[in-house]
């Protein structure tokens, strides 16, 4: 997550070449919150990949078309992911991979209420709910995100209102 854009970042290859070689992952981090409506700029996407072996092959194929090489200079090997954040470089911005982000058990816990969101160019990758991402920030308990999870409390409720609303519009 960064303060300012890069001129690099291109979320719609990024996506796009992870969806043209069908890997299963969910979208978290700020691009996520960005598409759930905070206020936030970012440099680079941040996924949750499932880490099936057949999709590891996947994830593996696009990234090799992306040019990714970690930042930290080691060996990427998408099999024997290190740490809880491997960060990459790509030709088309960074990217983030978090097999295990804080505060869940991975891509089988967020993609039950991730919603498929239709972002132009034919793209429609799984997006972290809100009540995900918010669980997520606050496991990391940082000062930096107080008011990150302040603005996704805000859509909590308000969605939360929505959906309420909704539901009783349909009972009607």
């Amino acid at each position: 997550m960064a303060d300012r854009a890069s001129a690099d970042f291109d979320p719609y290859e990024l996506l796009a070449a992870l969806q043209a070689h069908r890997v299963s992952f969910v979208v978290i981090g700020a691009f996520a919150r960005v598409v759930r409506g905070t206020r936030e700029l970012t440099d680079g996407i941040d996924i949750t990949p499932s880490m099936r072996e057949d999709n590891l092959d996947r994830l593996k194929t696009a990234l090799e078309g992306l040019e990714a090489r970690r930042i930290d200079g080691k060996q990427l090997d998408v099999h024997r992911l290190t740490g809880p954040v491997v960060e990459l470089e790509t030709h088309a911005g960074a990217m983030k991979l978090v097999p295990e982000p804080a505060g869940t058990r991975g891509y089988d816990d967020l993609r039950r209420r991730a919603d498929r969101e239709p972002l132009g160019r034919g793209l429609r990758p799984q997006i972290a709910s809100t009540d995900d991402l918010a669980r997520m920030l606050g496991a990391l308990d940082r000062e930096q995100d107080v008011e990150r999870l302040l603005r996704l409390r805000r859509l909590m409720n308000l969605e939360h209102q929505l959906s309420r609303q909704l539901g009783r519009g349909i009972e009607r």
